[in-house]
């Protein structure tokens, strides 16, 4: 078979190093634009409601949440970036003041820490699901095929988000208490000694029960647009727009869809990294399940607090 028919069937092929490349490339990219977002965010709700020592807040970069644990700061050299006294009015006002009272950088306070992981997650993820694509012998445009991109997505997922579990655990550590790598070490096997192996995976199952759904519909949204974009025009390759429509769309659905999950995989994190600064033996005690804290918020605060943080929806990868 010639390399005309496989881009036939299969569309435009690429090596694994091409794919790292072009998603490593992405990630990075996704990070430097929305960063500024999220920093303009954090101080805007610090100032409506400072955060107090031990109290945990959500950062993402993008591409990945990541639970910070708030420190002390006893002046003003000594305090972090997200406690920087300020009198924002707005998020345009925010952006302004941040880049002329602190300096451009400011905006992408934080950013080195999570690149550490939020990269190779993506790496992994999208290179996996290329591959996995492949595997699956998946043509575009192809009706019978329709089930092969939820496979490759959900595979792709659960391989990128197990090997990353361990490393925001002990990002999130190192973060919130500021330790050396010796502590960290110390710290760990304290922690695999109270609560086993597994321990290095706390909180994987919420997020895999919102990770999962999201990539399947993601990326069989996904494919049903670019497969039906492409039998339209008779291409076998979408222009930018064409692929930047498709991706926001799925997305969106997607995120909707699966919003309630990440609603109470926040809910949880922080709740556990708040319990984890006050007592460690808390942390391993505390087992509420995702149905229960699903069934207390509906029942507590109704439907409309499941879809909390819809504007999330604009950052989901």
């Amino acid at each position: 078979m010639t390399t005309e028919d496989n881009i036939q069937k299969h569309g435009v092929l690429i090596t694994p190093c091409q794919q790292m490349i072009a998603s490593c490339s992405g990630a990075f990219l996704t990070s430097i634009f929305v960063t500024p977002l999220d920093v303009v965010k954090i101080r805007l709700q610090a100032q409506s409601k400072p955060f107090t020592k031990g109290m945990c807040f959500l950062y993402c970069n993008g591409l990945m949440d990541h639970i910070c644990t708030c420190l002390n700061g006893q002046n003003a050299q000594s305090q972090t970036w997200y406690k920087k006294p300020g009198h924002f009015t707005g998020t345009l006002d925010a952006f302004v003041k941040i880049s002329r009272t602190e300096g451009i950088s400011s905006l992408w306070s934080g950013l080195p820490p999570t690149l550490v992981m939020a990269v190779p997650a993506t790496v992994v993820y999208f290179t996996c699901y290329e591959q996995l694509k492949g595997v699956l012998l998946y043509r575009d445009g192809n009706v019978s095929d329709w089930w092969k991109p939820i496979i490759a997505g959900v595979l792709a997922r659960i391989w990128a988000v197990t090997l990353i579990s361990p490393l925001e655990l002990v990002r999130t550590k190192m973060q919130s208490e500021q330790l050396t790598y010796r502590e960290i070490i110390t710290a760990i096997q304290k922690m695999i000694s109270q609560g086993g192996l597994l321990s290095m995976w706390r909180g994987l199952g919420p997020t895999l029960l919102r990770d999962l759904p999201f990539s399947a519909l993601y990326w069989f949204s996904y494919e049903q647009m670019k497969s039906h974009v492409l039998r339209t025009r008779g291409s076998t390759k979408l222009k930018l727009i064409e692929s930047f429509i498709a991706g926001a769309s799925a997305g969106t659905v997607a995120a909707v869809l699966t919003l309630p999950f990440d609603v109470v995989k926040t809910n949880r994190q922080i709740t556990i990294g708040t319990l984890d600064t006050l007592s460690s033996k808390t942390i391993i005690t505390y087992q509420t399940s995702t149905w229960v804290i699903l069934q207390h918020m509906y029942r507590q605060q109704g439907i409309q607090s499941l879809f909390r943080g819809s504007s999330k929806i604009l950052r989901d990868p």
